[in-house]
């Protein structure tokens, strides 16, 4: 594909992730000739300026595609099946978020910092991974490649906004009720699907996503079988327990590893300091750490609390933080879009 600017789709133009993209795309000056923005029938007829230039949303559908060379979605799984191949027969390349497609084993998982390689062996779609798998494979990375990884344990503490603009709405409501009446209704977390609801304001739920048949939540899931497909590695043990809390945006992460071999926290530090799209936060003394609320619109994956085990030698602690919105998922979506360009 010899080409300097590209025809580029976005599916879902008018959801969260999907704003977030076409945020990126006019900040980064994505090399676009034609943008075309997609959705729903709901939503379709709306209009969102780019670049000084209104566009009106399409109602996406299989022949959505013609013409273009990039399509990114963030729609929904039954979206990116029902359309994505589509979009590949139309010629399209596209770069989908959501977990269609992921687990394929014809289809690229991709973390840009760590397996951009992979984009190249693409066969018409490449996976965006979960918001919680990036921004902790991102900082382990360097980690894996210096010393190796023999077990990853990970807690997850989610933001409401990685269940969609509805949970931010509930969150909202509910903690107004809370406050003024001392209760409240629930409608939508942890499950919108699910009959039984739980209050979200001033409390924590530990099931993002529907129970699996081993008690693991497919959100943990996620993290186990994305984690190791990441990193090529299927030998990686990881165990995760993902728990949604009252925060808008910006997930945080407590993770443990067992390293391979021997380390100096120095050195670690040197590691995650020098990594691309890593930011060390990390003074005891000064309280220094990352938080959610300094990490909300921002790109990078922030890091702190790093800390030998103390039983295990080659065990680690880290406190990791990133918007799940961007790193979580537009930022990546349009790194990997901006990676296929420079190689195509």
């Amino acid at each position: 594909m010899s080409k300097t600017k590209f025809n580029v789709a976005v599916v879902g133009a008018t959801g969260a992730v999907g704003e977030q993209i076409i945020g990126l795309l006019e900040k980064r000056d994505f090399p676009i000739d034609k943008l075309k923005l997609l959705s729903s029938a709901r939503s379709a007829g709306s209009v969102v300026t780019f670049k000084g230039q209104e566009i009106t949303v399409e109602e996406a559908g299989p022949d959505s595609f013609e013409g273009i060379d990039i399509a990114l979605f963030s729609a929904g799984g039954d979206v990116s099946k029902a359309l994505a191949p589509h979009a590949v027969r139309h010629g399209a390349v596209c770069i989908d978020n959501t977990n269609a497609f992921r687990m394929d084993p014809n289809t690229p998982l991709v973390v840009p910092e760590v397996n951009s390689e992979q984009i190249a062996k693409h066969q018409g779609i490449i996976a965006n991974p979960n918001c919680s798998t990036i921004q902790m494979v991102a900082a382990l990375k360097p980690l894996y490649d210096r010393f190796g990884i023999s077990r990853i344990i990970v807690s997850t503490y989610q933001a409401v906004s990685g269940a969609g603009s509805r949970a931010i709405e509930e969150l909202n409501r509910q903690s107004k009720e809370v406050l003024e009446s001392g209760s409240t209704t629930p409608d939508i977390l942890p499950v919108g699907s699910l009959p039984v609801k739980h209050q979200i304001a001033f409390n924590a739920i530990p099931q993002i996503d529907k129970f699996q048949d081993n008690g693991y939540t497919l959100e943990e899931m996620k993290m186990v079988r994305e984690t190791k497909k990441i990193f090529g590695d299927e030998s990686v043990e990881v165990t995760a327990t993902c728990v949604r809390i009252p925060v808008v945006y910006g997930h945080s992460e407590s993770v443990y590893v067992e390293l391979k071999n021997d380390y100096e926290l120095d050195e670690v530090r040197k590691l995650l300091s020098e990594a691309p799209g890593i930011v060390v936060v990390d003074d005891p003394t000064t309280q220094s750490y990352p938080l959610a609320t300094e990490a909300a619109g921002k790109n990078e994956v922030f890091v702190g609390r790093i800390r030998r085990d103390l039983t295990n030698s080659k065990g680690l602690n880290l406190w990791i933080v990133s918007d799940n919105l961007l790193k979580g998922a537009a930022w990546n979506a349009v790194q990997i879009a901006e990676t296929f360009v420079s190689q195509a």
